[in-house]
């Protein structure tokens, strides 16, 4: 019995094994690089996008606290 309990036991650790190997060689390579790199440039882009939607609610607030009810035309 002790036999089948081990034996039980060395096929899981076996299986989860070749499972994480797997899942590693996936991340690595060309592939993988493209992914990762893809997933990096789009956190950037939405943290930009996130930040840029704050400035202009935090610049509207400004303007209506001031009283400015449009922007300078001679910026930009």
């Amino acid at each position: 019995m002790k036999r089948v309990f081990w034996m039980g036991i060395g096929v899981a650790i076996g299986v989860i094994a070749f499972r994480k190997v797997t899942a590693a060689k996936a991340g690595l390579g060309p592939q993988g690089l493209n992914r990762a790199v893809a997933r990096l440039a789009d956190s950037v882009f939405e943290f930009a996008d996130a930040v840029r939607d704050g400035m202009h609610e935090r610049e509207e607030d400004l303007r209506s606290a001031l009283g400015i009810s449009e922007p300078d035309s001679g910026r930009r």
